[in-house]
């Protein structure tokens, strides 16, 4: 299974017609079809029902479609890693943050950073405790804010302010 593949399977999804897909990744309709058609052989499934103008999932293109979101957010984040590996001045911060009033915290951490190193782009996913690090787990997430402790015996942390308990991983 190649990354690319997966993200034409991607934007099939994403535009529901692979017409329209060949259009945006700027490849041709018969080729396109052609790398779907061999995706679905090599996971022995269908993932698309065709219409005779527009596609949609099958529960296995579903499932396909959510593991190759991880699979290509985390390919993207090694890529990124890497070409930032000589830049300490820029690059992606991926934070993981549950719902909480303590996020003005962490707003006011991230303006300052902004000030002093404006390279840093910081990108930030919210969700419940489990989700958040679920993420960082996955490596999907650099660090996360959360508010209902985990094992905190597997995770550097620090404790923000106002909060009861440790709550940052």
């Amino acid at each position: 299974m190649e990354l690319r593949v997966l993200r034409y399977f991607i934007e099939v999804a994403r535009e529901g017609s692979i017409t329209g897909a060949a259009r945006v990744l700027h490849i041709s309709q018969p080729t396109l079809s052609k790398q779907l058609k061999e995706l679905e052989a090599e996971l022995g499934c269908k993932l698309f029902v065709r219409g005779n103008y527009n596609v949609r999932l099958t529960e296995e293109g579903i499932l396909l479609r959510k593991r190759a979101e991880d699979i290509l957010d985390m390919a993207d984040k090694t890529i990124e890693e890497f070409q930032s590996l000589n830049d300490v001045t820029g690059g992606d911060v991926r934070i993981g943050c549950a719902e909480s009033w303590l996020i003005h915290h962490l707003a006011a951490v991230l303006k300052e950073f902004r000030l002093q190193y404006p390279g840093l782009r910081f990108h930030i996913t919210s969700g419940d405790t489990r989700v958040v690090v679920n993420d960082l787990e996955q490596g999907l997430s650099d660090f996360a804010v959360i508010v209902e402790p985990p094992d905190l015996s597997r995770y550097n942390y620090l404790s923000l302010p106002g909060g009861a308990t440790p709550g940052a991983c």
